[in-house]
């Protein structure tokens, strides 16, 4: 009786200073089966709106739910109660709300800018219209520009009936490639572990210059060839003289704030914390950060006409579909992150391997790769930073001596985004919003073929010149 009460009390014990100290999964304690429920999830995106479209219409947010309790539910029977709660929590409050307080906060303020006029979407005005956006992502990120341009490249083609790559490749440049050059996610992970501001820009150019300049040209054929497809009624407005006319114009003040606000919270880094239990600290940055961002988000949406918005056929259904969606893949990915922080001792070694010779000198080509395929399907900001840190996370070491696998790690995860719907945030909503206004989007293996048959080429093609 004895040994079961001391028995009982070293268990209390344990689990009272595991939530004080705070309880991580431990990603050497994992083996690949626990990356069941995301792949899962993802087979559920890719399958059920070609398979049955009805149903998850009505139903995505509970196939979302019931994949992340398939991870929770067995986690907490493994490794405890307190464990599942604490990574679900920190999860949640760490990573995934300030990821969409972010994109709420975009999503509302570009939905009240209204370009409106008769632009018609010929490949020239097109092709244009892609490389302002491939310029601009870097002045509000991926995202920022995404949510700004998607509603002006919609209007400017609604009279086409062939417009689907038109969208395809608005994916490729302005949510993810156009991205690369300032340190917005993910490459503001570098930017709080010490890499200089310039150095995105001066290491990244070249490269984005080149998969950006190759895909606008691209871009523009394959648009011609569309085009000529077109009815004359779609083509007889091409002569007509154009106008633009641009309301709600002091939201760009507000995409503007949003930008400073992200970067500043990348200079500013108070040492203070709010520990809410369970070993869990938020960081006072982040929280006067999220403040902020809520706070512009309010204001957009108080100073913009309603009328703006109704026209814009602005509604909240593609924000619902991608903050229930990506809740469940930032809880089923947990696992996988711990295993690839577990490094070469992990389950993950055999990928991790690719990276690295016997010697210990890294393989930048396997960095980039490596890092870029990851990117595609988990969260490409965690998967940034995951390998910067396998590589050394010296940011000094890693501008200097090691430039190329910091270029490797830092193009793989910012370029191979754009090879799935699920790469970067903004690719599932430019997917979402297209297709609430009728345009139809490829499925998720269709998009995977144009991905495939386009950018792996050209990123073969940056291997060659780059990391060979």
């Amino acid at each position: 009786m004895t040994d079961q009460l001391t028995s009982a009390t070293d268990r209390l014990t344990s689990s009272v200073d595991a939530i004080a100290n705070g309880v991580h999964l431990d990603g050497l304690a994992l083996s690949l089966v626990w990356s069941i429920p995301f792949a899962g999830l993802l087979l559920s995106i890719a399958l059920l709106p070609l398979i049955a479209p009805h149903f998850w219409e009505h139903h995505f947010g509970k196939v979302a739910a019931f994949w992340a309790i398939a991870l929770l539910v067995p986690c907490t029977v493994a490794f405890g109660f307190w464990t599942a709660a604490a990574e679900a929590l920190r999860t949640f409050l760490l990573d995934y709300l300030p990821f969409i307080i972010l994109l709420f906060t975009l999503f509302v303020v570009a939905g009240g800018i209204k370009v409106s006029g008769n632009l018609v979407g010929t490949p020239g005005t097109n092709t244009a219209m892609l490389a302002f956006g491939t310029l601009s992502a870097n002045l509000f990120g991926t995202t920022g520009a995404s949510m700004l341009l998607i509603r002006l490249v919609i209007g400017a083609n609604q009279h086409r009936k062939h417009t689907a790559h038109v969208f395809v490749f608005f994916i490729f440049l302005v949510a993810n490639i156009g991205g690369s050059l300032t340190p917005f996610p993910p490459l503001y992970l570098g930017f709080l572990k010490g890499v200089d501001f310039l150095w995105t820009f001066e290491a990244i150019l070249l490269p984005m210059l080149l998969v950006s300049g190759v895909l606008l040209c691209l871009f523009y054929v394959i648009d011609r060839l569309a085009w000529n497809r077109e009815a004359k009624e779609a083509k007889g407005r091409k002569g007509e003289s154009r106008q633009l006319r641009i309301d709600g114009l002091h939201n760009v003040l507000y995409l503007a704030a949003v930008a400073l606000t992200v970067l500043a919270s990348g200079i500013w880094k108070p040492s203070a914390t709010v520990g809410i239990g369970l070993g869990i600290e938020l960081p006072a940055g982040g929280l006067i950060r999220d403040a902020i961002l809520i706070v512009v988000a309010l204001l957009s949406w108080k100073t913009t006409k309603r009328s703006i918005r109704v026209e814009n056929a602005f509604t909240w259904a593609p924000m619902q579909e991608v903050a229930m969606l990506f809740a469940a893949i930032f809880i089923t990915m947990t696992p996988m992150l711990a295993m690839l922080r577990a490094g070469a001792e992990g389950p993950l070694a055999p990928l991790l391997g690719l990276v690295s010779t016997t010697d210990g000198k890294p393989i930048d080509a396997g960095y980039f790769w490596l890092t870029g395929i990851l990117s595609s399907f988990l969260d490409n900001a965690p998967t940034y930073l995951a390998f910067f840190n396998l590589a050394g996370g010296d940011a000094q070491a890693l501008m200097g001596p090691l430039h190329s696998t910091l270029l490797a790690i830092s193009i793989g995860a910012v370029f191979m985004g754009a090879n799935t719907y699920i790469g970067n945030a903004p690719n599932f909503m430019v997917r979402s919003i297209c297709e609430e206004r009728g345009i139809k989007m490829p499925s998720f293996f269709g998009y995977l073929l144009w991905s495939g048959a386009i950018l792996l080429p050209l990123f073969l093609a940056v291997t060659l010149i780059w990391f060979r």
